[in-house]
């Protein structure tokens, strides 16, 4: 069981201290880092609601990729962990919401609000886009190796359920759900490894 003084010691990380926890598979950092960002994620997600998803289905979209963007985020990449995800799930529910509408010409958001996010010096837009290609293309692999109660478990996980919670639902043990979130980070964090992830 995590110690109150540890869970107190996460919350005052930085968002880049969060993200390099989370690459190791800290649990107690994933679950911070989800609940920092959770309010920018669900304003993100604001803009593609109405089109071909489910509201709840770009959220948990938006929640994912900035998993993903902790997997595969660098501090040698020239911009705070903040304004990496912000693109990477602006990109994301983009490319998601796009693949998803059948009428081309409905307007989307393809852009993030320059007063929701900071650029780090030595940044630029070029280089935050192409690592939110890649993000996108980790997302896509994850998606093929996850199995669909991994899937599950993890969109209980992204939504705040416990363990506890999550087993009821899916009428599962609380071990194969932990189980199940342990798989769910080893393939995240394999992905975010791979030579092309830095």
């Amino acid at each position: 069981m995590t110690s109150p003084s540890y869970i107190e010691d996460t919350e005052r990380l930085t968002d880049e201290e969060l993200a390099a926890r989370v690459r190791k598979g800290d649990s107690t950092a994933s679950s911070e880092l989800i609940k920092r960002f959770s309010p920018f994620v669900r304003s993100a997600a604001k803009h593609y609601f109405g089109a071909s998803l489910e509201n709840d289905d770009i959220v948990q979209e938006g929640m994912i990729a900035l998993l993903l963007a902790a997997y595969s985020y660098s501090d040698k990449k020239n911009a705070s962990f903040k304004t990496y995800s912000a693109v990477c799930i602006s990109n994301r529910l983009n490319t998601v919401v796009k693949a998803q509408n059948a009428a081309k010409h409905i307007p989307l958001n393809t852009y993030v609000p320059i007063d929701e996010v900071e650029l780090a010096s030595g940044s630029t837009p070029e280089s935050i886009y192409i690592d939110a290609e890649h993000t996108d293309e980790l997302i896509s692999e994850i998606n093929k190796e996850l199995s669909a109660l991994e899937k599950k478990v993890l969109s209980h996980f992204l939504a705040g359920s416990s363990h506890r919670e999550t087993a009821s639902a899916l009428s599962i043990s609380e071990k194969a759900v932990a189980n199940a979130l342990q798989r769910v980070r080893a393939k995240l964090r394999a992905a975010g490894e791979k030579p092309d992830a830095n």
